[in-house]
């Protein structure tokens, strides 16, 4: 049966054998030398072999055996070994270390997400991460394959996701998308009714027009452009309109309005989503309530 070999009776024996003594030894670990003896004896004993040679009255100093020098370097390994260990679990938990694991939709990837993860990430240089953006569909399959530790999205049906918690913390209006020269371009608010006279391009974004009284613009348009670099390249092309949510039209765009949508209103609740039955990472856990914390505050 293999001896069970306790960390602090490691050090004991590193220390004794490195400073040559026994009373130094006990005063760099705070004990009293007769513990530090006893540490040393106890060890002794699981290993079946003395570490120590008796001590010599004349040098007063303690000198290996054999095998006590052989087991030198086993223990000093050990020890390392250990202490690598504890301390990647401590920044592990302090979310310092690790891989990180998410996914957002685009319009947060590019509004909100660089500020705070730049907050974030300032503190943890060892932590790695891998970021996805895609659109909420795309970004709940990632999360079901657990293929990120969290999502951020919205949630088109709620109530079909009850393996999911869903964490709201951002919302958004949708509203019209068309270049400053369209006709649309003076108005300040729109009825869905009024698209219907003009080119429709619907994006992955329109599905938030499905349980509206909007829905028929779907079904009248006749393009749909999954990308979004594209969806803005038309529109500023006048190839057509399109309904987007606020924070997914381009921030500092000089060619395109966005116009609210007034009938109806349709308001876009966007949270992080992670499954409900899986534990999150340190680092993730700790990622998610600083963007609430940051988000409330």
């Amino acid at each position: 049966m293999l001896p069970e070999l306790k960390i602090a009776q490691l050090r004991h024996f590193v220390w004794v054998a490195e400073l040559k003594g026994f009373h130094v030894a006990a005063e760099k670990a705070h004990r009293t030398q007769p513990a530090i003896s006893l540490s040393i004896r106890d060890l002794e004993k699981k290993l079946g072999e003395g570490l120590f040679e008796k001590r010599n009255a004349k040098t007063a100093k303690t000198e290996l055996t054999p095998f006590g020098s052989h087991f030198l370097p086993k223990a000093k390994e050990l020890i390392a070994h250990h202490d690598r260990v504890a301390e990647d679990m401590t920044l592990l938990a302090e979310h310092k270390t690790g891989h990180l694991r998410l996914a957002s939709v685009p319009s947060i990837a590019s509004r909100v997400l660089p500020e705070l993860l730049l907050q974030f990430f300032a503190d943890t240089p060892g932590l790695h991460v891998s970021f996805f953006d895609d659109n909420s569909t795309a970004v709940l399959q990632m999360v079901e394959n657990q293929q990120v530790d969290f999502g951020i999205a919205h949630l088109f049906h709620e109530q079909e996701h009850s393996d999911k918690t869903f964490i709201p913390i951002w919302q958004d209006q949708i509203g019209v998308v068309c270049p400053n020269n369209h006709p649309l371009a003076g108005s300040t608010e729109l009825h869905w009714q009024t698209l219907r006279e003009h080119r429709f391009i619907s994006n992955g974004t329109s599905a938030l027009l499905e349980d509206s009284e909007a829905h028929p613009l779907l079904g009248h348009s006749q393009f749909y452009v999954s990308n979004m670099i594209s969806l803005i390249a038309m529109l500023e092309a006048g190839f057509g309109i399109t309904t987007l949510p606020w924070y997914a039209f381009p921030k500092h765009s000089t060619t395109l309005k966005f116009i609210p949508l007034k009938t109806p209103m349709v308001i876009r609740r966007i949270g992080i989503v992670h499954l409900t039955n899986k534990s999150l990472t340190p680092p993730a856990r700790a990622l998610i309530d600083f963007i609430v914390a940051s988000s409330s505050g």
